[in-house]
């Protein structure tokens, strides 16, 4: 077995320049803005970009929907429940004056059998 060999100075220079130069020939091999390809990727991921804002647009349009359809009907429930109090107080106010009546008619009645019997 052969020993280790560390490497020298010149040789860790040799390796630096031809990492650069991998690197170098990477971004030279990238295509170019204008070439038809990156134009095309270019124009896909505008179409996903505004299919995603429609979606977007759709659902908040939705959400504003469906809260307008709450607000009302939670203003319709409202007007429903004042309507049935009203009708309520109607009633009770009708049978407070049909009872008063009453205990008057019992009192008159009361008060003449008094009167008949002196």
């Amino acid at each position: 077995m052969k020993g280790y060999r560390e490497k020298s100075f010149g040789d860790r220079m040799n390796t630096a320049a031809a990492a650069k130069k991998a690197t170098l020939q990477r971004i030279l091999a990238k295509p170019g803005a204008d070439d038809p390809a990156v134009i095309e990727q270019k124009a896909v991921r505008a179409a996903i970009v505004a299919a995603r804002e429609a979606r977007l647009a759709a659902r908040h349009a939705e959400k504003l929907a469906a809260q307008e359809r709450e607000r009302a009907a939670a203003e319709e429930r409202a007007i429903q429940e004042r309507k049935a109090a009203a009708e309520k107080a109607a009633q009770d106010a009708i049978q407070a004056t049909a009872l008063a009546a009453e205990q008057k008619a019992a009192r008159d009645a009361r008060y003449a059998a008094r009167k008949a019997r002196k």
